[in-house]
């Protein structure tokens, strides 16, 4: 994956997300269910390494609202 922009960390409460999962929607069921509790920032594919098992997704949230609005 590509290295993290300072800009989406540069404040308390942006996270961003890398996962690891064994398919493509395992890994977009973990990134919806995150996306109904805070604003994310979604990938629409996965990316798969050559040599490295499973796929990988980053997405990018913004914990600062409160949960599930």
């Amino acid at each position: 994956m590509n290295p993290i922009d300072e800009v989406h960390v540069q404040e308390p409460g942006l996270v961003v997300i890398d996962v690891t999962a064994a398919d493509a929607a395992t890994a977009l069921a973990l990134q919806e269910a995150l996306a109904a509790q805070w604003a994310t920032a979604t990938a629409d594919r996965v990316t798969r390494e050559p040599g490295q098992p499973g796929v990988r997704l980053r997405c990018y949230l913004d914990m600062r609202q409160p949960l599930g609005s």
